[in-house]
C-alpha cells in the first residue's frame, strides 16, 4: 500500500462536520455578494472548518498491553488524581495523563486500550479553559471507564473547553472496542484526561505532542519506570 501525495493534504471529514462546512459555505457565497474581498476569508474560514472536522486514518500499534493517546494534542498535565466518581474507578488517586487540544488539532477521539466499556457518564458543567487543571472537576464532560482483557480498568474522560459546546460519545456501555478505535468528537477545543490502571507509569512527558492512535502512553506490560523530558 502506498501513500500518494494527495492524500496528505486531502482526509476524510467526520460526518459531524458535514453541516458546519454547509453552513461555512453558505455565509461565504452571501460574503461574496456583499463585498468580495470578505468572500475569500470566508473561503478560508471554510476550509479550516472541513480541517477541523477532519479524520485521517491512523496507524494503531496492535501489541498486547500498549495504551496510545485518545487525542491528538499536547500533554499539559501529568499527576495523581481521584477519577471522577460517576466513573466507579474508585476514591484513589490514579495516574492522569492530560491531553490538551487547540482548535487546530484533529478532534476525533480514540480508545487508549482495547477492552469492553463498563460505563459511559455525562456532566454538564462550566467551559473554562481546558488547559487549566480545575478545568477536570468544573467543566462539561463525559467520561468512559472500561475493562482491559485482563480485568484491570482505566478512565478516559472527553472535557469541553472554553469554546467548545458539544461533547460527542458514539458508544455505549457493554461494548467491545479495539485500541484506536473511534468512540466520539469534541467540538472547537477540549481535551482528554486519561487515568491509567494501578501501578501502569506514563511513558510520555508534559510538553510533548501526542497523536490519537499513535503515540504510545503507557505499556501495561513493562516495568519501565516514568520517562523524564527536556524542551529542546
Amino acid at each position: 500500500m502506498s501513500v500518494s501525495m494527495l492524500s496528505t493534504f486531502i482526509k476524510p471529514m467526520h460526518r459531524e462536520g458535514r453541516k458546519f462546512v454547509a453552513i461555512f459555505a453558505g455565509i461565504t457565497l452571501v460574503l461574496f455578494v456583499i463585498w468580495e474581498p470578505l468572500g475569500w476569508i470566508g473561503v478560508g474560514a471554510t476550509v479550516w472548518c472541513y480541517y477541523f472536522f477532519r479524520d485521517p486514518q491512523r496507524v494503531t500499534p496492535t501489541r498486547d498491553g500498549l495504551m496510545v493517546s485518545p487525542a491528538d494534542g499536547v500533554v499539559s498535565l501529568l499527576e495523581p488524581a481521584v477519577p471522577p466518581v460517576e466513573l466507579g474507578l474508585g476514591d484513589q488517586p490514579m495516574t492522569r495523563v492530560s491531553v490538551f487540544m487547540s482548535v487546530f488539532n484533529c478532534h476525533v477521539n480514540r480508545l487508549p486500550l482495547a477492552g469492553r466499556i463498563l460505563t459511559v457518564a455525562y456532566r454538564p458543567g462550566k467551559f473554562l479553559n481546558a488547559s487549566l487543571d480545575k478545568a477536570s472537576s468544573d467543566n462539561e464532560r463525559n467520561g468512559l471507564a472500561v475493562e482491559t482483557a485482563d480485568g484491570r480498568r482505566y478512565g478516559v474522560v472527553q472535557i469541553a473547553g472554553l469554546v467548545a459546546r458539544r461533547i460527542l460519545c458514539e458508544v455505549k456501555p457493554g461494548q467491545q472496542l479495539m485500541t484506536g478505535e473511534r468512540f466520539g468528537l469534541i467540538r472547537f477545543g477540549s481535551r482528554l484526561d486519561i487515568y491509567l490502571p494501578e501501578g501502569v507509569q506514563p511513558l510520555v512527558c508534559i510538553g510533548q505532542t501526542m497523536v490519537a492512535g499513535e503515540t504510545v502512553i503507557a505499556d501495561l506490560a513493562s516495568d519501565e519506570p516514568a520517562r523524564l523530558g527536556g524542551i529542546r
